[in-house]
């Protein structure tokens, strides 16, 4: 349930037979196999499935989603429970956090249980209808492009705060605005590849049938979709990437090399100790999230636009799905990131649990009650940074 797309090649050696499912007559669809869901050998007589290598990309696979559902699951929800809870916490930066916890927390939820189902269980064969097909690859296809787009804004926010210092921060209504605009970019982006998505029903080796689930763009259309992935890969990945990289290079330098004015003292040294970790967490996330993208679009660029690299090569799609499963991966490492080093919003839902279990322990205490308690408790670096001012 790859979200980049199988094009139908008239110049194909290979041909796919496309059966309706319901008994109608049959149509042979001539697929390109280097643009296909499934990697036939042009003799048809063994399944790419049952090799070796697909049961042990499996294992990768699984092992990975796992990872994905278990800590992004939980992981993200505490950060969304927490952020819910307490309004010290719903500052600029946790607010545009926030966008990549909720995108990733549905794909935890949602997407990842079918996409167990498709790789793991069923072996490339999708089983739960169009409706679905169409929903769980748009869902994913839109938390890529929430995830690129809110870190690029806390990159901007972040280059904007230590290299203008004086300028006023967003105000609440912007940072709604620009929240706002992050989903829609997002899912107007996402909405071709939802448009081209579809389930087709796939006799392979000895009259096998599996449902193949995915994009499928037709020969007059491929011009349409190799500038739509061009646009994509310019817009979500190139573009911000860059930016990012700027951005950093331009704080780092403010907060590495620059001389401080004035006398220092053990709170300016701090603040400034402060605002390194945070930025150095930045830029973590940013150098993961470049090596976890960048083979896949890579991989991605080269069977597209150069589909004779892949002619000889035999398990070409399970190394596809690796690389695939390795950039969906990328969600761990910023929830870990996000969460765990830079946010204290674990410390913050432990507390709350905890707050909770005693006052009903005790009879039961009030809202304000647990409010006050809790009102010490530091939200972020970014807040023990602004208590130093």
């Amino acid at each position: 349930m790859e979200v980049t797309p199988g094009i139908m090649d008239e110049n194909a050696s290979s041909s796919l037979s496309v059966f309706d499912p319901y008994g109608a007559s049959a149509a042979s669809f001539p697929f390109n196999f280097s643009y296909g869901d499934y990697d036939m050998p042009l003799d048809g007589d063994e399944d790419m499935t049952n090799s070796s290598t697909f049961f042990a990309a499996r294992i990768v696979i699984g092992m990975a989603l796992v990872a994905i559902m278990l800590i992004c699951g939980i992981g993200n929800f505490i950060f969304i429970a927490a952020l819910a809870r307490y309004k010290k916490l719903r500052n600029l930066t946790n607010l545009l956090i926030a966008n990549l916890a909720i995108s990733d927390f549905l794909v935890a939820i949602v997407c990842c249980p079918f996409e167990m189902d498709y790789y793991v269980v069923r072996q490339l064969s999708w089983e739960h209808g169009q409706v679905l097909c169409i929903s769980v690859n748009f869902l994913r296809t839109v938390s890529l492009y929430v995830s690129t787009n809110a870190l690029l804004a806390i990159a901007i926010d972040r280059y904007l705060a230590i290299v203008y210092p004086l300028r006023p921060r967003m105000k609440c209504q912007t940072a709604i605005g620009l929240i706002a605009l992050v989903w829609a970019v997002s899912i107007l982006i996402a909405i071709p590849s939802a448009y081209f998505t579809t389930e087709t029903v796939l006799v392979t080796v000895k009259s096998r049938k599996k449902i193949f689930c995915g994009q499928i763009w037709s020969v007059d259309q491929q011009l349409y979709y190799k500038s739509y992935f061009l646009v994509i890969l310019g817009v979500e990945f190139v573009g911000p990437v860059v930016t990012m990289t700027l951005c950093y290079a331009r704080v780092s330098r403010e907060l590495w090399f620059k001389a401080v004015p004035g006398f220092q003292t053990e709170q300016v040294r701090k603040r400034l100790r402060c605002r390194r970790k945070t930025v150095l967490v930045l830029m973590g996330v940013l150098s993961a999230y470049v090596l976890c993208w960048t083979p896949f679009y890579g991989f991605t660029v080269v069977r597209d636009f150069f589909p004779a690299v892949f002619v000889k090569e035999k398990h070409y799609l399970t190394a596809f799905y690796v690389v695939e499963c390795i950039a969906m991966s990328n969600s761990v490492i910023n929830t870990v990131c996000f969460v765990s080093v830079k946010n204290n919003s674990i410390n913050c839902f432990r507390r709350l649990v905890l707050l909770h279990w005693k006052a009903s322990y005790n009879g039961g205490k009030s809202s304000a009650d647990l409010d006050l308690k809790t009102t010490t408790m530091p939200a972020t670096e970014e807040v023990d940074c602004n208590r130093l001012k």
